[in-house]
């Protein structure tokens, strides 16, 4: 990591946030609508959290997105988890100590998403995190979102930091391809939303990381190497 660090970037469903619950609590609300059981179990759903409602209704309803009824349950998914967005959304267990940990260095810290703006922002309002994060990219500020690097780019440009000074972290292959083009140190988290399909390990990041524990290890050796102001 060239020093000094000026800034970490985090993705947010299965990085930063445990949302998971939630997409879980709306698809069985949408199951039970339709008068419909259901076999997939909490960790069979968690798993597609990262690839968004879409993927819930194809998981759920076993349908393409060309089933006539694909697209009236995408959106009734949408309505439902915009109603309980953050019922159960959670930081992950030990993200409040690092946020408190990278906050105490003075580095700023950011989030670059794909979840949409509309409900990023009241989930991080929800949350309290949204006078703490000093940059919320999303979809609509961007022509092209991750794996693109120009979310990152613009994150940075933001903030006024060197992405090769920049640190980015997250659970989905696009958001290790996002950092690497954009000359990012990336930090693929394992105990995100990993599809069995596509291993976390099979992606180029620079560090694999199982726990936030590990994680804020990895940044207190960052601080200690750090020469002082």
């Amino acid at each position: 990591m060239p020093k000094p660090l000026e800034a970490v970037l985090f993705d947010l469903d299965g990085t930063l946030l445990d949302t998971a619950p939630d997409f879980i609590g709306v698809l069985r609300t949408l199951l039970e609508e339709q008068n419909l059981p259901t076999t997939l179990t909490n960790a069979q759903i968690r798993s597609q959290v990262s690839h968004g409602a879409a993927a819930m209704v194809s998981l759920g309803f076993n349908m393409n997105r060309q089933h006539p009824q694909f697209e009236s349950l995408r959106l009734r998914f949408l309505e439902l988890y915009a109603a309980r967005l953050s019922q159960s959304t959670r930081l992950f267990p030990g993200m409040e100590e690092l946020l408190q940990a990278i906050e105490k260095q003075g580095l700023p810290w950011g989030i670059v998403t794909n979840k949409p703006l509309r409900y990023a922002t009241p989930l991080l309002e929800n949350l309290n995190l949204s006078d703490r994060c000093s940059t919320l990219i999303c979809p609509e500020h961007v022509q092209k979102p991750k794996p693109a690097p120009e979310p990152m780019l613009l994150a940075c440009e933001q903030i006024s930091c060197n992405p090769h000074n920049t640190v980015y972290i997250g659970d989905h292959r696009r958001d290790i391809e996002a950092g690497n083009h954009a000359n990012m140190q990336t930090i693929a988290v394992l105990y995100g939303y990993i599809d069995e399909n596509d291993p976390a390990e099979s992606r180029k990041a620079d560090i694999l990381v199982d726990t936030v524990i590990q994680l804020t290890s990895w940044f207190g050796q960052q601080f200690a190497a750090a020469p002082a102001s």
